[in-house]
């Protein structure tokens, strides 16, 4: 029988990242389901089985469920890095699968799929295997390393990360800097040089229903007070006026180092040429260097020959940091001046510098394990527990490192069907993890 300190860290993160993919912890956005409950107890029976302390803490309700335990390090001085992640993922709809989304199942090309493969139980997996590793080894980091793992990521933290900063911000344990999603994995460029973008950044969001009340009537005669009408009319034009670049500290330096590494200026207002220059990664790109609005939801009427009384319409807007009036001012502007805007969540634009120890750990752990990689700051389109963390003054990054084959449609892959990590990926980024917080 092995020795327990010669059990392989890149294994042993395989194997805990799937079985946390054979529990659906899908979360829904209104409260339903199953909840975090399950993934928690398994999490922490993975670290209390190496003989780490951890607690299991809930927010909301039993079912909100996440994990805390702490390594304390060696300069008790130093304040502990907070290393988080969540428990939950967003639905998954088997049919659309090639693989049961909650099964694990690994494939004969070594890929284990499931839905949070992606999105982020890869990162908790790894996180927890580079911490019973270091129990085993007797490791103890110079600075302590706080784990969080939350509930509730995925529709925006109130059960989660938000009330976690509000009713127990002694889960953070006095942490001034976070690393959790997204980034730290490859990208390959056409050219084939290869990045690494390590999330500075993201932009705010506000998931706004517009409302316009109008006049009903026979669908038969001529209505000038007609909700849908006036509303899609608005919608139209808004959509058809989009933002302009505008490039955060952020993107400035993601832009003029891919610009070297492919060789020409990046062509940011024309998606066709964008594409030609960075490949897929163009999507992201594009969309981190200007603000966007996207409808998403549209509701009214009951029958086709009655004009209904209320209209109302759903959106998605992200904004660049620093543009969030200018970004409501431009729908108060296209959208009927009657329509009424209520936010179903609204939250913040954050942005750091890629600067300090903790970015030249990343750095540094990179170069070691893969020197032919570029890491390079990005501003992220999505949002993060990282929100709510800022406005407790956690600094937040994200670094869940992964190398990547160059065919693999990565970005492609949050919130879609066949969310999918090849093993290597999981093994290089095991090793990564470890260096990197051995060097804080």
């Amino acid at each position: 029988m092995a020795d327990s300190t010669t059990i392989d860290l890149g294994a042993e993160a395989v194997e805990i990242t799937r079985g946390l993919l054979r529990i659906d912890s899908s979360n829904y956005g209104d409260d339903t389901g199953p909840g975090e409950r399950e993934a928690a107890e398994y999490a922490a029976g993975q670290l209390l089985e190496a003989g780490i302390a951890a607690e299991i803490f809930t927010t909301t309700s039993d079912r909100r469920a996440g994990v805390t335990a702490q390594i304390d390090g060696t300069d008790r001085d130093l304040p502990p890095l907070l290393l988080t992640g969540h428990l939950d993922v967003v639905p998954a709809v088997p049919g659309e699968w090639m693989h049961a989304p909650f099964a694990g199942e690994i494939d004969d090309h070594e890929v284990l799929w499931g839905r949070g493969a992606v999105d982020m139980k890869d990162m908790v997996g790894m996180s927890l295997a580079v911490l019973r590793h270091w129990h085993r080894t007797g490791h103890r980091p110079r600075r302590s390393i706080a784990l969080l793992l939350t509930p509730d990521e995925e529709a925006g933290g109130a059960h989660g990360a938000h009330w976690i900063v509000k009713h127990r911000p002694d889960l953070l344990r006095g942490a001034t800097e976070a690393v959790g999603e997204v980034g730290g994995f490859s990208v390959t460029l056409p050219n084939g040089r290869r990045i690494y973008p390590i999330q500075t950044g993201e932009k705010g969001l506000a998931w706004i229903t517009a409302t316009l009340a109008g006049t009903a009537g026979h669908g038969s005669l001529i209505n000038q007070d007609n909700a849908v009408a006036r509303l899609t009319t608005g919608l139209a034009a808004l959509v058809g006026h989009p933002f302009g670049v505008e490039l955060t500290p952020t993107m400035q330096t993601f832009v003029a180092v891919v610009s070297d590494l492919v060789g020409e200026p990046l062509v940011l207002d024309d998606m066709e040429v964008l594409t030609s220059q960075i490949g897929a990664l163009s999507a992201v790109v594009g969309a981190s260097v200007r603000s966007t609005i996207n409808p998403t939801m549209l509701q009214a009427g009951f029958k086709h020959n009655i004009v209904p009384a209320v209209a109302a319409a759903g959106m998605d807007v992200r904004f660049v940091p620093g543009q969030e009036e200018q970004v409501l001012d431009r729908i108060a502007q296209y959208l009927p001046s009657e329509a009424e805007l209520s936010f179903a969540n609204r939250d913040i634009s954050l942005e750091t510098g890629f600067d300090g120890a903790v970015v030249e750990a990343m750095i540094a752990a990179l170069a070691a394990h893969d020197p032919d990689g570029v890491p390079v700051p990005y501003l992220m389109t999505g949002g993060t527990d990282g929100k709510a963390f800022s406005t407790a003054g956690v600094r937040y990054l994200g670094f869940s490192p992964l190398k990547l084959d160059p065919g693999l449609p990565f970005w492609g892959m949050f919130h879609a069907p066949n969310e999918r990590v090849p093993l290597a990926a999981l093994r290089f980024g095991a090793s990564v993890l470890d260096d990197f917080l051995r060097r804080l």
